[in-house]
């Protein structure tokens, strides 16, 4: 199966929706990135995506990057350097195997939903929203 054969499109707005509603609360930005296969490291191109999507660029430098390649059954997190100054060491890998468990299950919707509250929550807490915060990066779930 493709990438996009797991997510609807009303899949996706769920989870676009999930992505909105921890932006709210939040300075942070959160941003999704589905594709098909990941011929490298997970982690080394979660951050070659990172810099491609021009997340490095937050004013505050608390962008989140969830990323799944679906066919090789590969996923990463990947916080800026603000966010990842504040949380646990361990903190993302937490969140992964709290999605992990959903994906095996074959809800990859839900578990990303789950795993996008769970990053709000934090960027909530370090990074509460203030008036005069902008979007500053695309809410765009990028599905190729």
């Amino acid at each position: 199966m493709k990438a996009v054969d797991y997510f609807t499109d009303q899949r996706l707005t769920h989870i676009g929706a999930a992505i909105k509603k921890a932006e709210k609360t939040t300075s942070g930005e959160i941003r999704l990135y589905i594709e098909d296969k990941c011929k490298e490291d997970v982690l080394d191109h979660a951050a070659f995506l990172f810099g491609e999507l021009k997340m490095h660029r937050t004013e505050l430098r608390n962008g989140v990057l969830f990323y799944l390649a679906m066919q090789d059954h590969k996923f990463a997190i990947l916080g800026d350097a603000g966010i990842n100054a504040k949380v646990e060491h361990d903190f993302w890998d937490h969140i992964k195997q709290q999605m992990l468990t959903l994906f095996k299950q074959g809800q990859f919707a839900e578990g990303l939903e789950m795993g996008i509250a769970m990053a709000g929550k934090a960027l909530a807490e370090h990074f509460p929203y203030n008036n005069g915060d902008r979007n500053e990066l695309s809410d765009e779930i990028i599905v190729k």
